[in-house]
């Protein structure tokens, strides 16, 4: 008896373990860390991990009317519009408008501008745009990878790039945009402000936000109505009421729960690029060295001192110069933000760019509008200051057009 038992419990053994290695067989392999954007940055202590994992939490919250959603809003979480920290998708996209008058730009704040509120909880009316805008802007969410390294770049290197008069003669006049800083904000010793008090901005397609608290204070309040230490004013939709109307006491995120997900975002990984050995992607490298790209998508950056170690003093490669360029008239959608012009965009970085498909649905979505639907539509958009750039890679044989593109889709 106790014979058969023991081979019972063998056989059992022997099928579970077999079953086991059946189900691995057709589990997915876990990701190299080259083709997902989401992690920490290496080097993190361990109080610093947990840190970020506090913040991972917060950016994945999925708010709800109970928890003080709206009552305007345009998404309930950030990871909706950053679904694996990469880019949005045209079903997330922002509208932005206000109205120019006089050769004055008014982001019509007075009649809930410069954001839409194009969502209402239950028993309250989503916005619309006003009659009074004639300046209106998609903007589609960015990647939020590497953006601590970008933060930590200092305005010293900015305004040393910066050629707002094209004083070289090569037709690129990158320069800074000035925001007016908003009472939270404490400079840095790097920061520079103009004679005006106001600091330069780097992240947004305008490059409206000055840093990574501003950025996320402001998603909060624009993009789920969210409520914060930093700013306690809900939006209001003015063609109901001039009144805010939120049924939830403020503030609804704490202090420490905006500097938890800043501090994620800091700390993020940069985009890791891939098949960099290959011998196309190799030309290409050159090839967008050649037509003149990297006069705008600057390749290496560097930061100054951080008060996080990983962060001090890096040269990374980020394919951005962080400064506005005029983009042309076809990029032109009579809005701006800050000190830009309606034709002049902030360069987006290019690392993670082949990655973007993952987190768009499987497609390309790209400008600040999301209107291009490949890397060469996306190319061919480029006017303005860009313009020769756009013309060299028209001249380039279908094979070196390839190898471009097969290094854009590397980073």
């Amino acid at each position: 008896m106790k014979n058969n038992l023991a081979k019972l419990s063998s056989l059992v053994l022997l099928a579970g373990l077999l079953s086991l290695y059946a189900c691995e067989k057709f589990l997915p392999n876990e990701p190299e860390e080259n083709e997902v954007l989401d992690g920490p940055m290496e080097g993190l202590s361990y109080a610093q991990t947990r840190l970020f994992l506090e913040g991972d939490e917060a950016f994945s919250e999925v708010f709800t009317p109970e928890k003080g959603l709206g009552a305007y809003f345009v998404t309930s979480s950030c990871f909706s519009c950053h679904s694996g920290d990469g880019k949005g998708h045209p079903s997330t996209t922002l509208t932005r408008f206000g109205r120019w008058e006089n050769g004055q730009f008014d982001p019509l704040t007075h009649l809930g501008g410069g954001q839409l509120q194009n969502r209402a909880i239950a028993g309250f009316e989503a916005e619309v745009i006003p009659s009074e805008a004639n300046g209106i802007a998609k903007f589609t969410p960015p990647a939020v990878t590497g953006l601590g390294l970008l933060a930590a770049v200092t305005d010293a290197t900015l305004l040393d790039v910066a050629d707002p008069d094209d004083m070289d003669g090569n037709g690129i006049s990158g320069r800074v945009n000035y925001i007016e800083p908003p009472d939270f904000f404490s400079p840095l010793e790097w920061n520079i402000p103009d004679e005006e008090g106001r600091y330069i901005g780097r992240f947004g397609k305008k490059a409206a936000a000055i840093d990574l608290l501003h950025q996320t204070v402001n998603a909060y309040n624009q993009d789920m109505g969210i409520t914060s230490d930093f700013d306690m004013n809900d939006p209001i939709n003015y063609a109901v009421s001039s009144q805010q109307t939120d049924l939830i006491p403020d503030p609804e995120i704490s202090a420490a729960t905006g500097q938890s997900v800043v501090f994620y975002l800091r700390t993020l990984k940069a985009p890791i690029p891939r098949d960099e050995s290959d011998a196309n992607v190799q030309l290409g490298k050159q090839l967008f060295m050649d037509i003149d790209c990297g006069k705008c998508h600057i390749p290496t950056l560097k930061t100054g001192i951080s008060d996080i170690t990983v962060l001090s003093e890096v040269e990374f490669h980020p394919y951005t110069d962080l400064l506005l360029h005029n983009m042309g008239e076809e990029l032109n959608d009579n809005y701006t933000e800050g000190l830009a012009e309606a034709a002049e965009w902030r360069t987006p970085p290019l690392w993670g760019l082949g990655l973007s498909p993952d987190a768009q649905g499987g497609e390309f979505f790209l400008m600040h509008d999301g209107r291009a639907t490949s890397i060469e539509e996306a190319i061919l958009l480029h006017g303005g200051e860009a313009s020769n750039s756009r013309t060299y890679y028209q001249e380039l044989s279908t094979s070196d057009k390839e190898a471009l593109i097969s290094f854009l889709k590397s980073l």
